[in-house]
Order: C-alpha cells, then sequence, then structure tokens
C-alpha cells in the first residue's frame, strides 16, 4: 500500500506541474511548484546574505567576487532532492523557472541582486543540451529574470569540452575534470566594468562555476557573484 503512495506521488510529479513536486499535494491558485506547506518547510542554507559564510569562502581568491549564495540544502534521498532530479532528469523545465522566482522573491527583497547587470547561466555542452532539450540553469536564470528584471545572456559563454557527470568524483577529480571547459563567447569589451551573476542548479566543490568564471576574471573591471538553487556535499 505504501509503494502504490508513493508512486502515485512520483507520477504526479512528472506528469502535473499544478501538484506540489514535493508531496504531491495539488496546487492552490496562489502556490506554484510547492504547496506552501513545503514551501516553508524547504531546508534552506543559511548561506545567503551574511558575509564571509561558507559558499563564499568556496570561491575567495579565485576571482573578483561580489557575492555568492546558494537556496536549499540537496541531500539525495531527501523528498526536496525530487525538484533537483525532475528538473535534471524528468524534462521538468518549468521547475526551473519556478523555482528561479521563488528564489529571487525571498533574495530580491534583501538587496541580493543590488547592482547585478547581466545573468549568466552555467552552459551545457551541445551533446547534453540536445539529450536533455534545455539548460536547466537558464531554465532558473529565466526565473530569476522574470522577477528581478535583470537581463539572462545565455550565450556569453560557451562550454567547449564533453565532461561526463561529475557525481563520483573527488574534490580534486572534479577540478582536474573541469580545467578549459568553457570559453567566453563574445568581446570581452561587452562584459568590462559589469556585475555579472552566474546561475547554476546544484553547487557542489566550487569547481563547474570557478571554471565557468576563468572564462572572464581577467575582464577589465568585473565583479562575479555566484548563485545556485541548491547546495549538496555541506
Amino acid at each position: 500500500m505504501k509503494h502504490d503512495i508513493l508512486w502515485l506521488t512520483s507520477l504526479f510529479r512528472l506528469f502535473y506541474p499544478h501538484y506540489c513536486a514535493v508531496c504531491g499535494a495539488r496546487l492552490q491558485d496562489n502556490e506554484e511548484a510547492l504547496c506552501s506547506e513545503c514551501l516553508s518547510d524547504l531546508p534552506r542554507t543559511p548561506y545567503l546574505l551574511s558575509n564571509g559564510h561558507l559558499v563564499e569562502r568556496l570561491f575567495w581568491g579565485k576571482f573578483p567576487l561580489g557575492r555568492a549564495a546558494a537556496f536549499f540544502y540537496y541531500r539525495p534521498g531527501d523528498s526536496y532532492a525530487e525538484v533537483i532530479h525532475l528538473l535534471k532528469y524528468k524534462g521538468r523545465s518549468d521547475l526551473g523557472c519556478a523555482m528561479g522566482r521563488i528564489m529571487a522573491k525571498e533574495l530580491a527583497v534583501q538587496g541580493f541582486f543590488e547592482g547585478v547587470d547581466v545573468l549568466i547561466p552555467v552552459p551545457l555542452h551541445e551533446k547534453r543540451l540536445k539529450q536533455r532539450g534545455y539548460n536547466q540553469s537558464e531554465r532558473i536564470a529565466a526565473g530569476i529574470s522574470e522577477q528581478t528584471g535583470i537581463p539572462v545572456w545565455p550565450a556569453a559563454v560557451r562550454r567547449v569540452k564533453y565532461t561526463e557527470t561529475q557525481t563520483q568524483k573527488t574534490a580534486q577529480e572534479r577540478f582536474e575534470n573541469m580545467k578549459d571547459v568553457f570559453k567566453l563567447n563574445m568581446s570581452a569589451a561587452e562584459l568590462q566594468d559589469k556585475h555579472v551573476m552566474l546561475i547554476d542548479d546544484v553547487l557542489t566543490t566550487s569547481a563547474t562555476l570557478t571554471a565557468c568564471a576563468d572564462s572572464m576574471k581577467d575582464i577589465k573591471g568585473i565583479t562575479i557573484s555566484i548563485l545556485a538553487l541548491a547546495l549538496a556535499g555541506h
């Protein structure tokens, strides 16, 4: 019986966007992606607006850092991990936009996006983009943009090397695996003196976001901020 209920809940999550992505309850008119109860219980990280916290320290000394944050904890097996699972592997691109809006609403009122000129989602390689059909980080960025009005530049950086999943790699292997993976896809002059915010779905060791920032870190006057939907491994 319990197995049947879990199976039906998973089915609702996958095929019916008007059901909560976490518990499967039907969403009310004023709710999106998550029901009010699940949104209230979302395991938010404390690494949002204070200075010198863990997420910021992951990027210290690597590029001209503005600010850095991750919204909620990603713990495999936890019910909230279903949000990431549906977004990345089950075609629920709508969840990216919805979670981007939810995240932006909470952070915008506290000034997190102040001074940011452009949002740059971490790009997927063409091969993976073709497999998935969309870039989940771009969908998150689109939701943030809807809420804040900050433009998204999805083509600013290109992923020039295909890399296998990093899930089973050590931190050192992840950094080695990400060397020279990204390349600036526009003139440096267009980003000069800009405050850019890189958007990603899940932050683990900082290897991917650091590699992405490396493609633009030497541009004159640039400031690079980081925002991830979820934080894993911490």
